[in-house]
């Protein structure tokens, strides 16, 4: 029974992991706390259930995630969101950066989170939606683990995009570009580094991990306009546990918040899982105020 609470809590933290990166590449080069960023997630499980629907889901076999339509309507659905946070960024974000300063920001994404969560009410309803009305048969894969083949799926890929994360930040021109204006902006324009673009290129990566992280979610609960504001303030702590400013800090808080609230369910019950993930992050900071895998002063 604890393996199978494990191994749930790995599927939630896969997807808080995959939504705390995106928060962490925005507050690291961009120098705010977007809370708009939930709603990225959001608009990219809708446009992925909208191309599903165009494309298809998969094959005869079952599970939504055995097909290339499907894996393309993924694509897709985060190149579509990587538009929106660039047009959200050339509309609002843009203006404001000039006022240097940054509350100015963080309440402007508070009124973009609630301006594109109504927009998806709008578009797509207030009813909740799955990609498959089909049921998902659990199989035992290890001793005590239960899991579908779409949440094998949701683990598989979130591992492989760190890899190519990792590679592509360690690796890349544009990878250490990103990592040179986060450290430094200013320096990294008189090295002759496009500022502006890098961070155009911040909200296409972000919004992409974003809307992956929202498909995953729709995919192995469901899909609904509060999605994304459900989400939000466990990406802030899971960002904050792990360390603000450390990618690899997002990814180890994502895990131990969904590991922590999937693991409290058997002993608090569903009612207080989101509490608990609070309650580790306040304690965390009591004893590491920059969180576990943030720099130390």
């Amino acid at each position: 029974m604890i393996a199978q609470y494990v191994a749930d809590g790995v599927i939630l933290g896969s997807t808080l992991a995959l939504g705390a990166i995106g928060l962490t590449l925005t507050y690291n080069i961009l120098r705010f706390a977007n809370f708009a960023h939930g709603e990225f997630l959001t608009f990219g499980a809708y446009f992925a259930l909208l191309l599903t629907a165009l494309f298809g889901t998969g094959t005869a076999l079952g599970p939504v995630t055995f097909g290339g339509p499907f894996l393309l309507a993924i694509v897709v659905a985060g190149i579509l969101t990587s538009g929106v946070a660039l047009v959200l960024d050339w509309l609002l974000y843009r203006l404001l950066r000039k006022s240097e300063v940054a509350v100015t920001l963080v309440i402007a994404s508070f009124g973009a989170s609630l301006m594109l969560r109504n927009l998806v009410v709008f578009i797509w309803g207030p009813q909740p939606e799955y990609y498959s009305r089909s049921i998902a048969i659990a199989r035992e894969i290890l001793p005590g683990v239960r899991l579908t083949a779409d949440e094998v799926f949701v683990v598989a890929l979130t591992l492989a995009l760190m890899i190519a994360l990792h590679l592509f930040l360690t690796r890349t021109r544009l990878g250490k570009a990103m990592r040179a204006v986060s450290d430094n902006p200013a320096l990294a324009s008189v090295t002759g580094i496009d500022v502006q673009g890098i961070i155009r290129w911040t909200w296409v990566v972000g919004g992409s991990l974003a809307a992956i992280a929202g498909v995953l979610y729709g995919l192995t609960v469901q899909i609904s306009p509060e999605m994304g504001f459900n989400l939000i303030l466990p990406m802030f702590a899971a960002a904050i546990l792990g360390g603000v400013g450390s990618i690899y800090g997002a990814v180890l808080g994502g895990l131990i918040i969904g590991l922590a609230e999937s693991m409290s369910v058997p002993i608090l019950g569903s009612a207080y899982e989101p509490a608990v993930g609070f309650f580790l992050m306040f304690l965390i900071l009591l004893v590491y105020p920059k969180g576990i895998l943030g720099e130390r002063s």
